[in-house]
């Protein structure tokens, strides 16, 4: 791959190539003059000419003048891969995407509440690595650990309720696959977020997290929603907006279980926090995270791209040098060698 630090530079070429056409053109006049001359005066005019070496001097010039200027536009070519030390920590945040997440008593609704949050925390961090987990009856790990904080903004910003078809909350699966998430060889540095409204209907949850506290995981967990709930929001096969209902036809309200989240952060270590509608609640996750040891890593590469302009301007400068010096007319010995060869 190839790049330019200069790449205005590379307009000169326009200019060289009217240089040229209009030397082409004077070229193709001189000939018809020359055509038109006599022998003899030609003879006697350019006797001492080396008509050869002329047409090599230009050519020389040229292509000096051609490296020259791809020289300037500061080509850089290949990449050139250097360690980076980083102190941070695996940073995993499972979020539920179930249709319960679109109740709207956190506005705009429950989701896009959680994701504005996630946001401002990814944005703060810094030498970190960030996963995502997305679930609801099932769970994906939907971006592996990275430190490309503008993918995960990407990810993040994609997500919806609709990305899982298997609809519930199974809190346990989402624990099983953010713990997989971790490198197995740290002991520490591991964090995971659990955002959720706690509805949990399918496992144990509180179980699966105390285990993975001893493995070295620290997990907080982060309700979204009010204690007095919000019924829930879909849209029927018609498209028409209505509210969800359970079998007997009864709307069902969707209130935030937040004793449980907050059993379950304290058997992870962590700490639980509630996204409502009050601005940068997601301070007190964050000043939990600062506050943890962080590791130094030295394993992260990154590439950039190599100035390679100087072989360039070395061969344009050879080629300069070599059609400035190189004689055009014949010397007295070479004329000489010539009328005895005759």
């Amino acid at each position: 791959m190839i790049d330019f630090r200069f790449p205005i530079v590379l307009s000169f070429y326009a200019l060289l190539a009217v240089v040229w056409v209009i030397w082409i053109i004077r070229k193709q006049y001189n000939d018809l003059i020359w055509d038109e001359t006599e022998p003899l005066l030609k003879e006697n005019l350019f006797r001492r000419l080396d008509l050869n070496r002329w047409a090599w001097k230009h050519r020389l010039t040229f292509s000096g003048l051609i490296l020259l200027i791809f020289a300037a536009s500061g080509p850089q070519i290949g990449t050139r891969v250097a360690p980076v030390e980083r102190k941070g920590i695996d940073l995993v945040f499972a979020i539920d995407v179930s249709e319960s997440m679109n109740a709207q008593d956190v506005k705009p609704s429950r989701l896009e509440k959680a994701k504005f949050e996630i946001s401002q925390m990814i944005d703060q961090l810094q030498g970190d690595r960030v996963g995502l987990i997305v679930f609801a009856g099932s769970s994906h790990l939907y971006l592996p650990l990275t430190s490309d904080y503008e993918a995960a903004q990407l990810f993040l910003d994609a997500i919806e309720t609709k990305m899982i078809p298997s609809q519930g909350t199974d809190l346990s699966t989402a624990l099983r696959t953010a713990i997989s998430a971790f490198n197995e060889e740290n002991e520490k540095y591991k964090v995971m977020v659990l955002v959720t409204d706690g509805e949990d209907h399918e496992g144990a949850a509180v179980e699966l997290v105390a285990k993975a506290s001893e493995s070295g995981i620290i997990a907080h967990a982060v309700g979204v929603g009010t204690l007095k709930g919000s019924l829930i929001p879909i849209n029927d096969k018609t498209g028409n907006s209505s509210y969800k209902r359970d079998k007997k036809g009864i709307l069902i309200t969707s209130k935030l279980n937040e004793a449980m989240l907050t059993e379950l952060a304290d058997a992870g270590g962590g700490i639980y926090s509630r996204f409502n509608n009050r601005e940068a609640k997601y301070r007190e996750i964050m000043q939990a995270i600062d506050s943890m040891e962080k590791r130094s890593i030295q394993t992260h590469i990154y590439s950039e791209f190599e100035d390679r302009y100087q072989s360039f301007a070395m061969v344009s400068l050879l080629l300069l040098i070599a059609g400035m010096v190189l004689p055009t007319r014949i010397t007295k010995i070479e004329l000489n060698l010539s009328l005895i060869h005759i």
